[in-house]
């Protein structure tokens, strides 16, 4: 039986990012990931472009909500064993850290959410945070999870982050 692993990812809105990864890992990484993601100050919904690039994807979208990531650290919340930040360094966001014993790493991607323009550029931005983290969530998947120790996973998983 293959071990089942808990990821969370994290942002400071979890409004399009985290949502997106939360549905890309819950898709492609069933059954032997669950996927959730949370936000140091979140927007209080969704924003309806990344449900729209998971949609496009054929990934389900319901049940999506902008939550606190205070909900991870109540005793009744899950064991997580991986949490990812996926906030932007660039653009001088606030990323949470998290504490405890999971592997973690940030692989920033730009903040589609922050993006002002014409609605063909909005589009773009969140077009192309999807496919960041598709390609990393991927790249992620491939590892060997249940038979490579915790230094070596940690190294892999920054070397995601930087592609």
């Amino acid at each position: 039986m293959k071990p089942h692993f808990n990821v969370l990812f994290l942002c400071t809105g979890n409004s399009a990012r985290s949502i997106m990864a939360e549905g890309i890992m819950n898709f492609k990484g069933r059954p032997q990931f669950t996927a959730y993601s949370a936000g140091s100050h979140p927007a209080g919904k969704v924003r309806p472009e990344a449900l729209r690039q998971l949609e496009v994807a054929h990934i389900p979208t319901d049940g999506f909500r902008s939550k606190s990531w205070d909900e991870f650290s109540k005793p009744d919340a899950p064991k997580l064993d991986f949490v990812f930040t996926v906030c932007d360094n660039a653009a001088n966001e606030v990323c949470p850290v998290w504490p405890g014993q999971p592997i973690t790493a940030h692989w920033g991607v730009p903040d589609p959410a922050a993006v002002n323009g014409t609605p063909e550029e909005i589009q773009k931005a969140f077009r192309d945070a999807f496919f960041l983290l598709d390609r990393r969530i991927s790249l992620f998947l491939c590892l060997p999870h249940a038979s490579i120790d915790r230094l070596a996973l940690k190294k892999e998983l920054d070397k995601i982050g930087r592609q």
